[in-house]
């Protein structure tokens, strides 16, 4: 549709596809990790970095499928690198052990995709006693980040290379609770909206991008940190609720994008040299754009941040008991 096809400053589009943001770009030598890459915009994502040269890492929680999708994508692409290493963002214990293990590997870290989410399940808690969508959507990720930092910096102080992290959000960050971060209600089953829960796990990878973002180049460091919203794509993120099934499948199926126009900005974002030096912006449609008011509230960003440290360390303190 034509509303898709309007073109912004870089060039492209709601309707161009990873593929087409990423012609002729050689990516060989760049290591990334991606999470949630079996299926959808991750597997378009993990697919197509491949296809440019970079070696993939796919963090996958479940080992066989990963293994399954690594050969479909070998078989279509001979020359790509794919390693297939576990992880659960749901759970800290997971996050942590995929973290030592990504570290042993010693292998190098250029890009991070925080792509693996969930959306509107009925009321459940983690294994580490927060609401599920924020703790697969944000609280897990944040603490991997956290957790592969370190090895960012080195891997870009030393190859002169810089760093990308890219965080995927959605346009829901702005369909959330009044008060857009529930701090004192975050596993309050009583109040809660399966929908608007997500729209505040959504804000949080916002949030998060925007604040690491500043911390980075406030030290220096030659890493951006960027958060986007890939488009209204029918996948099966949406597998929880037959309403959200029948919206995401019938209803706005006429404007949907694409799996492949889906993972185009995710693409954009890793291995684009338009995006370089681009840090702490939030995208749609391969073009920066305006997320939540709360985003650009520098103390509320900064209190969230202060937020995700304590519940990681408050969580963890307790599964340590």
């Amino acid at each position: 549709m034509w509303m898709l096809s309007w073109k912004g400053a870089t060039g492209f589009s709601a309707s161009s596809t990873a593929e087409e943001v990423t012609r002729g770009i050689e990516a060989y030598g760049l290591t990334a990790i991606i999470t949630g890459p079996t299926s959808g915009i991750g597997l378009e994502t993990a697919r197509i970095l491949a296809l440019r040269g970079v070696h993939v890492v796919m963090a996958v929680r479940n080992t066989t499928a990963g293994h399954k999708i690594k050969q479909e994508i070998i078989n279509e692409i001979p020359k790509a690198k794919i390693d297939v290493m576990e992880l659960n963002v749901a759970s800290l214990k997971s996050v942590n052990k995929f973290v030592t293990e990504f570290k042993a590997s010693g292998l190098p870290l250029n890009i991070l995709i925080n792509n693996a989410g969930m959306m509107a399940p009925p009321f459940t808690l983690s294994e580490d006693n927060i609401e599920l969508q924020l703790a697969t959507n944000h609280i897990g990720h944040f603490h991997m980040t956290n957790g592969l930092l370190e090895t960012m910096k080195n891997t870009a102080e030393k190859s002169g290379v810089q760093g990308r992290i890219v965080i995927v959000s959605s346009v829901l960050q702005k369909t959330t609770y009044k008060e857009g971060i529930r701090f004192d209600k975050i596993n309050d089953e009583k109040s809660y909206n399966a929908l608007l829960a997500y729209g505040q796990s959504k804000l949080a990878n916002a949030l998060h991008a925007k604040e690491l973002a500043r911390r980075l180049k406030e030290e220096g460091v030659n890493i951006t940190v960027n958060s986007l919203h890939p488009g209204v794509i029918a996948t099966n993120l949406a597998r929880h609720t037959a309403v959200m099934r029948v919206i995401f499948g019938y209803v706005v199926r006429l404007f949907l994008k694409n799996v492949e126009q889906g993972a185009s900005t995710t693409c954009y974002l890793a291995i684009h040299p338009g995006a370089k030096g681009i840090s702490g912006e939030y995208w749609a449609d391969n073009n920066i754009s305006s997320p939540s008011g709360f985003v650009n509230d520098p103390e509320f960003v900064k209190k969230f941040w202060d937020f995700s440290v304590e519940l990681v360390d408050r969580s963890l303190a307790s599964s340590s008991l």
